[in-house]
């Protein structure tokens, strides 16, 4: 979870093109210490972002953890403007894709990419009004606003699920 990293390091993460996944819940579930997530992007690496297993975050919540990461990432870097919400978003989708070498099959919708499409409810107190999208996902959302997926594999049928957890 690289949680311990010195600059040296962080510049050999990024000189080898490692992928870093980024998991702020279990690291302070576990007081590993914390991901210098600012430093990694700004050097170059591709972080994504995780959840860890259920023995070290027991919700394994995504829309929790990109809350997590935003908030600790601008604590840890005194600096409110360090990992913007679209960016938390996009390690929770296209940078997991790239960590696991899948990015030019999944993690974003293009035409011919496989994709998993989750609804979100934003019309509730704590979701209006919308100004941001994206701010909101990592804001303002939870798992309980999930409504149902669907998804579709490069020349394959569409799949629907009905509900939370679903597909």
């Amino acid at each position: 979870h690289m949680t311990q990293l010195t600059d040296a390091e962080v510049d050999r993460v990024a000189a080898c093109k490692v992928s870093v996944a980024h998991c702020p819940e279990s690291n302070m579930k576990l007081a590993s210490g914390s991901c210098p997530v600012p430093r990694l992007l700004a050097a170059g690496v591709n972080v994504a972002l995780g959840t860890d297993g259920c023995a070290s975050n027991n919700d394994l919540d995504m829309f929790g953890e990109m809350r997590t990461a935003a908030l600790h990432a601008k604590l840890i870097a005194s600096n409110p403007e360090a990992l913007p919400a679209p960016e938390a978003l996009h390690m929770a989708t296209l940078a997991g894709a790239r960590a696991l070498g899948l990015g030019d099959v999944t993690g974003s919708l293009e035409p011919g990419k496989a994709a998993d499409i989750q609804a979100v409810q934003l019309g509730g107190v704590e979701s209006t009004p919308v100004y941001s999208v994206a701010s909101h996902l990592v804001y303002c959302t939870g798992r309980h606003q999930a409504r149902g997926a669907a998804g579709r594999r490069p020349g394959g049928p569409r799949e629907r699920g009905g509900g939370r957890g679903e597909r």
